[in-house]
């Protein structure tokens, strides 16, 4: 495989994001005694940073391979979603097409920081499913960027948060399917039986138990297997690919399956890691429909950002050295 070739290929790919933004927040600072007021820690703030979340960091991912990306959302019309719209805009993401609603407020998590400790999350959000003329206007505004646009893969990026509905995912599924446009998934269990007929779906292990009522011990090869069957027996989709935390990742596609063991890294931080596999498998099979090389980078970009402290999107120079390093018999 030359990867500075596939690299360079991706500023070709054009990928489309639909799922719940957030914007997440950090309070830095350090704790050096406890309240008398309460048995809680004082945090004395030091500095505040602000980053995409959600389906927002599954765009930074693929905008910072160098893909031509776009999200569609609902997001408030508040202070939060402004700065979560200028913050993707400043990523090269486009935001043309997301819907700014007097109904919902923006998703904002709030982390108090010390020591690269989390001490305390704050969320605001409101985490009912849009309705009627909201869930429209949604389905209006994706099909038509996907037409106008010659969208090849649509990454539906579930956090439970309200904006993919049942209406919303049937629709959208079934109008990329007509119009051989790519689909993948990462979905969270309200809608996990929903995404039917999907091309990739991506659980996590968790997730996928949870999904279909499974007591699973022992997980090989075998039993990821037989998981596999039970999800296209449900959903029909094309291949599944389940991320196994510190195992690494399972795909099966036909009659193709293996278990891709993870790459050894000093873990600072998990969060967003999912986001960075969902991203990177997405853009490498949309770019060259092979899934084993899909696989093995997104085990490679997961990996990667787990060093990171925060949600953080995928350094492209470092995945690229990796994939040389690491997958150079591909």
């Amino acid at each position: 495989m030359n990867f500075d070739e596939l690299f360079k290929g991706f500023t070709n790919t054009k990928v489309l994001i639909v799922g719940d933004v957030m914007l997440d927040t950090y309070w830095w600072g350090n704790v050096d005694r406890i309240s008398p007021e309460a048995p809680v820690p004082v945090v004395a703030l030091k500095n505040k940073e602000l980053r995409v979340g959600g389906a927002a960091n599954v765009a930074l991912n693929t905008a910072a391979l160098g893909a031509q990306t776009a999200i569609i959302s609902v997001v408030g019309n508040d202070s939060d979603g402004a700065q979560l719209k200028q913050l993707m805009q400043e990523s090269n993401i486009d935001i043309s097409a997301i819907i700014s609603s007097g109904e919902r407020i923006t998703t904002n998590k709030v982390r108090i920081m010390s020591r690269n400790q989390q001490m305390m999350r704050l969320d605001a959000e409101i985490t009912t499913d849009i309705e009627g003329a909201l869930e429209q206007q949604l389905i209006d505004a994706v099909s038509s960027y996907i037409e106008r646009n010659h969208t090849q893969i649509l990454i539906l990026e579930d956090y439970n948060k309200g904006v993919l509905t049942k209406r919303v995912i049937e629709t959208l599924v079934a109008f990329c399917n007509e119009r051989g446009v790519l689909t993948a998934v990462d979905p969270k269990r309200k809608n996990f039986l929903t995404y039917k007929g999907v091309t990739l779906f991506k659980p996590n292990l968790k997730e996928v138990k949870e999904g279909l009522n499974l007591l699973v011990d022992r997980i090989n090869l075998q039993t990821l297997h037989e998981i596999h069957n039970a999800l296209k027996k449900e959903l029909g989709h094309v291949i599944s690919f389940i991320t196994l935390s510190e195992k690494g990742v399972f795909y099966q596609k036909e009659n193709e399956s293996v278990i891709i063991p993870t790459h050894i890294r000093n873990i600072a931080d998990v969060s967003g890691a999912g986001d960075t596999v969902i991203a990177v498998a997405s853009l490498v099979y949309a770019t060259t429909q092979n899934m084993r090389l899909a696989a093995e980078m997104a085990n490679v970009a997961g990996g990667l950002v787990c060093e990171e402290v925060g949600t953080a999107a995928i350094n492209k120079d470092k995945l690229l050295a990796e994939c040389k390093l690491l997958l150079k018999a591909l």
